[in-house]
C-alpha cells in the first residue's frame, strides 16, 4: 500500500489516525513540527501528506502546503484541522491560500479518512 506522513502535534489524533490508516495496510511517518515534515518529505517521499494547520506555529500547515506548491509539489495533501471551531471563522482549501486537495474540520469519523485517502491516492495511480 502507500507510504502516508502525518503531521501533526496532537498525539491522540496521530496515534488514532495512524491506528486507522495501518489496519488499511499503509506505512505511517509521523512529524510534529516543520522541520520534521520537511525532513520527511525529502528523504521518504512519502504518496499522501495529512496535516494540521496549527503546530509551533499557528498558521504551520499552511505554510507547508504554500512552500510544496511553490516547489511544484504535487503531492496529495489533506488538511484536518479544528482551526474553525478555535478561531472562529470559516476556513477551506483555496488554490492560493490554502492550496490542499482536501480540508476536513477535526474530528474526522475513522470511515471519512480512509475515503479520502483512498480517494487521493486512487487518483495518483496507486
Amino acid at each position: 500500500m502507500a507510504k502516508i506522513l502525518i503531521a501533526d502535534d496532537d498525539p491522540d489524533f496521530v496515534d488514532a489516525s495512524k491506528i486507522i490508516l495501518e489496519k488499511e495496510g499503509h506505512k505511517i511517518l509521523t512529524a510534529d513540527n516543520v522541520r520534521d515534515v520537511m525532513r520527511l518529505l525529502d528523504k521518504e517521499n512519502p504518496e499522501l501528506l495529512i496535516i494540521d494547520v496549527m503546530m509551533e506555529q499557528p498558521d504551520d500547515g499552511i505554510a507547508i502546503a504554500q512552500e510544496l506548491r511553490r516547489k511544484g509539489n504535487t503531492i496529495p495533501i489533506i488538511m484536518i484541522t479544528s482551526i474553525s471551531k478555535l478561531s472562529g471563522m470559516e476556513y477551506g482549501k483555496d488554490e492560493s491560500l490554502v492550496p490542499v486537495d482536501e480540508f476536513q474540520e477535526k474530528p474526522i469519523e475513522p470511515r471519512k479518512l480512509v475515503e479520502l485517502v483512498n480517494k487521493l491516492l486512487k487518483g495518483k495511480g496507486a
